[in-house]
């Protein structure tokens, strides 16, 4: 044992000195990357899952590769994200073709059925193998710990038609048909949730179309985006309770997240899943039973008593003096990482509570404190209220 000590020790300094150039000065550019932690608290026995349902790549009309989307996603903070590639629309296709043509005695090959929005498939169908984008996803999620849910956009014409992602997709080369409610039937067959993306999108109003009305008379349709980019489609918040959707804030993101939202100094949207467990099967429970809100330029959106069950499970408040009129200074401490903005009174001033600050705030004798949170959003610009007892 003493030997192998020694014989150790003695190697020491030569892998020490393989491994420093006393001529290279290391800058803080060579520290590991760091990933953004946000904090969110547990709500009625639930955790807070933060999840995007909509990313694309390079294999449809993205920028990027799956498993830089996965990477991305680590680094911006979220427990899951969805691969949904373009099923009949793949503008990069042609390209990846025209690189590999070595492969093929320099002839390079046409890409063929890549554009379907307004056109069916010819006789050959897609040729594009649409699994492989998630392959690739799910092997870079192992070195990240970040859930991949396999999913596919089905997208046609979208005044008349629309998109709709299909999420836990088993085989995405199965679902295309000439006929988009079809497809859908197809996602459906594989077990699939079906999320309507964007409702409103170069659209004059935010009203179903005809196409949509069967797709939701048939019960396809699961859940909807609130929130998709930069836009909030608020007549979508009532929908989603009135036709019993689980709400969603995504990306669609094509560029990376740090061009779209960091360097505007942003918070990427995200789907915010209260589920049991960090599973694949415990998030598709709760997107079932609709414990979901949506995450979006500083507003969360969905169901107002859910929304009222993380705002109150996000705070702690206590009185720190009563003075001879009985009025009580309320200091209100936020322990997350969303900031809140509410009103006291309908005229009064927002007021902004930052993540990890508190404030202080006056009540009169025999008063409660009636709060409007401004950053919530129940229905087309309508907010939640809590009452906090400051007894």
């Amino acid at each position: 044992m003493k030997k192998i000590l020694v014989s150790i020790l003695a190697l020491l300094p030569l892998c020490a000195t393989a491994q420093y150039n006393p001529e290279i000065l290391r800058t803080p550019v060579a520290q590991p990357a760091q990933r953004v932690e946000l904090i969110l608290p547990v709500v009625n026995g639930y955790n807070i899952y933060k999840a995007d349902l909509h990313t694309h790549s390079i294999y449809s009309d993205g920028e990027v590769t799956p498993a830089f989307r996965v990477r991305e996603a680590y680094f911006d903070g979220l427990d899951a994200i969805a691969i949904t590639e373009h099923i009949e629309y793949r503008r990069i296709e042609g390209k990846m073709l025209k690189f590999v043509k070595g492969y093929t005695d320099g002839k390079a090959l046409k890409a063929q059925n890549y554009d379907l929005i307004r056109k069916p498939a010819d006789e050959k169908g897609i040729l594009a193998d649409l699994n492989y984008p998630v392959d690739e996803a799910i092997k870079e999620s192992k070195k990240y710990d970040v859930l991949v849910i396999k999913g596919a956009e089905i997208t046609r014409e979208p005044v008349a038609i629309g998109h709709f992602n299909a999420l836990f997709t088993k085989d995405n080369n199965a679902l295309y048909d000439p006929d988009p409610l079809q497809s859908l039937k197809n996602a459906r067959a594989q077990g699939a949730l079906i999320q309507h993306n964007h409702p409103g999108w170069r659209r004059t109003s935010c009203d179903k179309t005809e196409f949509e009305k069967k797709a939701y008379a048939e019960g396809l349709i699961d859940g909807i985006e609130v929130a998709n980019g930069g836009s909030l489609y608020l007549p979508i918040i009532a929908r989603a309770k009135e036709d019993n959707l689980f709400v969603a804030a995504n990306t669609d993101i094509h560029p990376t997240t740090a061009e779209y939202y960091r360097l505007k100094g942003q918070m990427r949207n995200m789907t915010l899943i209260f589920a049991k467990e960090r599973t694949l099967e415990s998030l598709r429970e709760a997107l079932e039973a609709k414990r979901t809100l949506a995450l979006s330029g500083g507003y969360v959106s969905g169901d107002e008593q859910l929304l009222k069950d993380l705002f109150l499970a996000s705070i702690e408040y206590k009185v720190v003096a009563t003075d001879k009129k009985g009025t009580r200074t309320v200091r209100i401490m936020n322990n997350c990482s969303l900031p809140y903005q509410f009103k006291t009174s309908k005229n009064a001033n927002p007021v902004t509570l930052q993540p990890f600050q508190s404030l202080q705030l006056s009540v009169a004798k025999d008063k409660k404190l009636n709060l409007t949170v401004t950053s919530m959003l129940c229905g087309d610009m309508l907010h939640p209220k809590v009452t906090l007892d400051v007894e």
